[in-house]
């Protein structure tokens, strides 16, 4: 596959970063701090990869607009005390995007997390210059919107058939069939394999270092 992408796009959690696990307990945390059902845990993981308003709208049905921030701030009480940094990366995640580099592949970021929530991941990691450019859900619309997708390509200046998302979750492999774009599948987080090949993405690996054989 060598020379058929200049641009790969990646989500974050779940894909690059081993952090759906703690995310799934903060979701289930909120909930029983604001006296609601608390979501089995796969339930709380499929919203993984939404913005954090839109998971827990789509967690609580019921609730009402208002009940909405409660919960946001429930969540970030549990999930902000502990700090995912370079040891929470999956295994060759580093490697693998500094030979992309390398190659000359522009790499970026399309994330559910807010602004401050990535620069934070970012600088936790140690490698807050990865990327050429990325997309948070706070500024720019949710996932599966392909939004996001469209501006760091416009921004990049890729072309759609150029473009490669690579994501974790069913609504990174929407967000793509909603920008015309390739997928690659990542089985390590949100969505197991036969929920990601639902999207017809080109591939799904059992880790986002399978990209190794299949990019470079």
């Amino acid at each position: 596959m060598n020379n058929r992408f200049d641009l790969i796009i990646f989500d974050w959690d779940g894909t690059l970063i081993d952090s759906v696990h703690w995310i799934t307990e903060s979701l289930q945390q909120a909930a029983r701090d604001c006296g609601l059902p608390v979501p089995a845990p796969r339930h709380a993981r499929s919203v993984i990869g939404l913005s954090l308003e839109r998971a827990m709208s789509t967690l609580f049905p019921e609730s009402e607009p208002a009940d909405i921030p409660p919960l946001v701030a429930a969540y970030h009480r549990y999930y902000d005390v502990k700090t995912l940094g370079r040891g929470d990366l999956f295994a060759g995640v580093a490697e693998l995007l500094d030979e992309l580099r390398v190659k000359g592949y522009q790499l970026a970021v399309a994330t559910g997390k807010t602004r401050n929530g990535l620069e934070q991941a970012l600088a936790n990691t140690g490698y807050t210059d990865w990327f050429h450019s990325t997309r948070t859900a706070n500024e720019t619309a949710s996932k599966p919107n392909p939004l996001m997708l469209l501006q760091l390509m416009e921004e990049l200046q890729a072309h759609p058939e150029r473009t490669l998302m690579v994501g974790d979750s069913v609504h990174d492999l929407e967000m793509a069939q909603n920008a015309r774009i390739d997928a690659v599948g990542v089985a390590s987080g949100a969505n197991d394999k036969d929920e990601l090949l639902a999207f017809d993405p080109l591939l799904v690996l059992e880790q986002v270092t399978g990209l190794r054989d299949f990019l470079l």
